[in-house]
């Protein structure tokens, strides 16, 4: 699923990109039709990785999910009052290794950079999808949300982290994206990542080596 973005935003090239991402969720009657994780990463010690839509987080719950890069790490406090299903789906799969070796596969300087995707193309997920939520918070610098494309219940495993609180008008006006959580340390590693970044849809990205979850 890649995140659709109003148009004045999007860098050449990209609005091919989204058609191509809305065309592989053919069935918007019934849902979107998730796209197949290929070579999506084997479960880790952590237990098997969900195939459904995973328990929300309880209410009032925190957990702090940690990216290594090569370029630093990312801590993120998660918490479930922001969004609670996509907080317990995001801290499902980063808790089972689905995340280990994923890329950054895009970056928008000045923006966001996004992962999640298993196939690093921008299109793939889970294998599932999850149901929306509202949005009551406010997006800027350091904010977390869940990528989808225009279609409802369309949020899978791709994420994204906000680089500047001059992102937050474009966002706010879908204000779809659901928010789970800021980035509390590791914002240079952020702004490496996307300062490392060729094009938008990065020559090499950047991998999450490990993510790992704590409580809190």
């Amino acid at each position: 699923m890649i995140l659709v973005v109003p148009r004045r935003l999007v860098a050449p090239g990209f609005a091919l990109a989204v058609s191509l991402a809305l065309a592989a969720c053919s069935s918007l009657t019934g849902g979107p039709t998730s796209v197949s994780p290929v070579g999506a990463p084997a479960a880790s010690a952590g237990g098997a990785c969900p195939k459904s839509q995973p328990p929300a987080l309880a209410k009032g719950e925190t957990r702090t999910v940690t990216i290594q890069t090569d370029k630093g790490a990312i801590a993120i406090k998660v918490q479930a009052d922001l969004s609670p299903i996509a907080a317990g789906n995001f801290v499902a799969l980063a808790s089972c290794g689905f995340y280990d070796g994923v890329v950054f596969h895009r970056v928008v300087p000045g923006f966001v950079i996004q992962g999640g995707d298993p196939t690093g193309t921008g299109t793939g997920g889970p294998g599932y999808s999850i149901q929306d939520e509202l949005v009551t918070a406010i997006y800027g610098r350091g904010t977390v949300a869940m990528a989808r494309t225009a279609a409802p219940n369309s949020v899978g495993s791709q994420f994204f982290i906000v680089l500047d609180d001059g992102a937050r008008a474009a966002l706010a006006q879908a204000n779809t994206y659901q928010i789970i959580g800021t980035v509390s340390s590791g914002m240079d590693a952020v702004d490496a990542i996307a300062a490392a970044a060729d094009k938008e849809l990065p020559s090499n990205p950047v991998a999450m080596s490990k993510v790992t979850v704590s409580n809190p």
